[in-house]
Formats: C-alpha cells, sequence, structure tokens
C-alpha cells in the first residue's frame, strides 16, 4: 500500500483568533475513556498538542478558532492504527461516525456530515480497507481525485501517487489548477506546484542534456533537432529496462531512416556494466550518454526521474510530445507521426 505524504509545514497553526471550527467525532471500537492524540505542525514537525478522551457514548468534541483550513491526525493511545486525517474549513461544523476495526486495525467511516473534504476523505479511506483487488485502487483513486478536485482534500490525496509522481503528473496539474486561484497559498497546492515544476511536461520544450559517451566524447541532445527523438532513461542493472530494449531496437530500425533518433541516458555506476549491455543487448544508435553517478546522474535530475523505465518523446521542434511510452504504445505513437 503506498503511503500518503504528510507534510507537516502544510499544516496550518490553529489559529488564536478567526471564526470557529468544530469537530464531533463518534469512535464504536474503542472503550470509553480512550484516548485519541491530537497532533499539530510546530517548527516543521508533527507533534502531540492536545488528548480528547472518548466520553460514555464514544463521542469526543473539539472546537478551534480558525482563519484557514485546519488539518490534523487524531491517532489512538492504545494501538498502532493509522493516524485519522481531518479537515476543518473555517464556520465549519462536522460530525464524524467512525467505526475502529480492530481485526484490520483500520478505521471505517461510516458517516459523515457538514463537510465535503470529509466526505472525499471518507470515501478514499474506506475504499482502501474495503480493496479486495490492491491492482485496481490506482484508477479508482484518481477517478475519485478527478472527480473532487476542486476540494483542497484533494491535494493532500493525491501523495498516494507520490513514488510513481511521473506517470501521475498530470493528475497533480489537474487538482493543483483546480485549487491554484482559492487556496494558492496553502501548503499542500504549493507542493504539488513544486513536484510540477520539477518535472518536464508534455508540450515544454525539452531542456538540453550534454554529456559524455562511452568514449568520453561530449554528446548534446540539442545536436538532434530536426528528427524525432526517444530520450530512453535506463541502466544495466535494471531488469524491466533490459527487457524493453528489444522494443526500442525494433521502432529505431524501423523508423530511423525516416528520422527518428533515441538518445539513450543510463544511470549507471559502472562504465564495464554499462558498454556491456549496450553491446548485449545491441543497441545500434551512437547516442550513449552518462555520467556514472547512477540516481544522481544529471540528466535523470534534469527530467526529474524517479523511476526507470522512462521515456520522452521529442519532437523536430524539441517540444515534449509524451513521456513514457512503451511497448506497443511507443510503436503505434511512431507510426501516427511517420505513416499518417
Amino acid at each position: 500500500m503506498r503511503k500518503l505524504i504528510l507534510l507537516v509545514t502544510a499544516l496550518l497553526p490553529m489559529a488564536v483568533m478567526g471564526q470557529k471550527s468544530t469537530l464531533t467525532l463518534t469512535l464504536t471500537g474503542l472503550e470509553p475513556g480512550a484516548g485519541l492524540v491530537v497532533s499539530e505542525a510546530l517548527d516543521g514537525r508533527l507533534v502531540p498538542a492536545d488528548t480528547l478522551y472518548l466520553d460514555a457514548k464514544g463521542t469526543v468534541k473539539m472546537t478551534r478558532q480558525a482563519t484557514e483550513p485546519i488539518f490534523f491526525v487524531l491517532q489512538p493511545m492504545t494501538n498502532r492504527a493509522a493516524g485519522l486525517h481531518c479537515m476543518l474549513l473555517p464556520r465549519e461544523k462536522v460530525t464524524l461516525d467512525v467505526d475502529y476495526r480492530a481485526e484490520k486495525n483500520q478505521f471505517y467511516m461510516t458517516s459523515v456530515k457538514g463537510s465535503e473534504n470529509m466526505e472525499l476523505y471518507a470515501r478514499f479511506n474506506n475504499m482502501m480497507s474495503d480493496a479486495t483487488d490492491p491492482t485496481s485502487l490506482p484508477d479508482r483513486i484518481e477517478s475519485l481525485l478527478r472527480e473532487n478536485k476542486h476540494l483542497l482534500m484533494s491535494a493532500f490525496l493525491v501523495t498516494y501517487f507520490e513514488s510513481a509522481f511521473e506517470q501521475y503528473a498530470p493528475l497533480y496539474k489537474v487538482i493543483r489548477d483546480a485549487l491554484a486561484d482559492r487556496y494558492g497559498r496553502n501548503d499542500f497546492v504549493r507542493h504539488l506546484d513544486q513536484k510540477l515544476r520539477s518535472v518536464v511536461m508534455v508540450g515544454m520544450e525539452a531542456p538540453d542534456i550534454v554529456m559524455t559517451d562511452t568514449t568520453g566524447a561530449v554528446r548534446r541532445l540539442s545536436d538532434l533537432r530536426g528528427k524525432v527523438v526517444l530520450i530512453d532513461f535506463w541502466a544495466s542493472w535494471c531488469g524491466p529496462c533490459r527487457m524493453e530494449n528489444p522494443n526500442v531496437v525494433r521502432v529505431y530500425q524501423k523508423y530511423h531512416d525516416k528520422g527518428f533518433e533515441v538518445f539513450s541516458v543510463s544511470l549507471d555506476n559502472s562504465r564495464e556494466k554499462w558498454v556491456q549491455a549496450i553491446r548485449k543487448d545491441n543497441l545500434l544508435w551512437p547516442n550513449h550518454v552518462s555520467d556514472l553517478k547512477g540516481w544522481s546522474s544529471a540528466g535523470g535530475r534534469l527530467y526529474g526521474i524517479s523511476s526507470i523505465p522512462a521515456t520522452v518523446l521529442v519532437d523536430r521542434d524539441g517540444k515534449v510530445l509524451a513521456r513514457n511510452l512503451r511497448g506497443p504504445q511507443l510503436e503505434q505513437t511512431l507510426k501516427e507521426i511517420f505513416e499518417q
């Protein structure tokens, strides 16, 4: 299961002045008197700020003065259950009914009133809890967040995809753009903006890569302007990269004479293994570059590469056409470019 990124710097201090926001939580599955730690941000760290205790009916109530959205985490003192993430907007009066399910050590939200953001969180949380086929979750969560892109909670929940950011960058952009006018200063939204600024997106001019090849000669991506270029980020130690190489060789042979080039950027540390892999996989094109710095590769950092294999397709004018095309998708795109 992917982990959401909790940006503690985004937890806005609970303002001393402002309008009242109220959360009333009824929690079943824990004994009356059980304590819930309220965690807030302090100097960039998530720290316990208060403790609430369930009454005889399993209910707690929290009231805060708020001029900005409030985000906090409730954590039972007596177990290691995942925290319950809560968001309150100014003047909101939110009522939550939550069931702690000991067999799964999870919270299940049975009722939400007074907050669209918490309704969205409940759908996300329960979707995760109910999932019998984890492989279906990414598509379902993406659909959920696109439908609710206007809600601030989406800026937090989209970090479910943080480890696959390159693939889900368009989703980050949809949410960032939907929230920028109203919540542009909110740190969750600012995080999305910073992530998007760190990656080269479709439609942007492809930054030049200047690195040395296997002989030590300097090669520049910009020297291939006028060609359709596949920038291929790979490494000799990357099994999926090596499995994809025959597909790249095939399309190179098919479309090279029509103006297609491959510019391979290796994230290797070993020159010997890099060169051996080029020979063994019969990578015919001359544009193989690397600074042999692994994940610290200058080319990889320039394009925001966090996983490989990764590709960037660049048009004849040096603009990014697509990212992460492989196999049949890559071949179909090249067919559309060169044969239609």
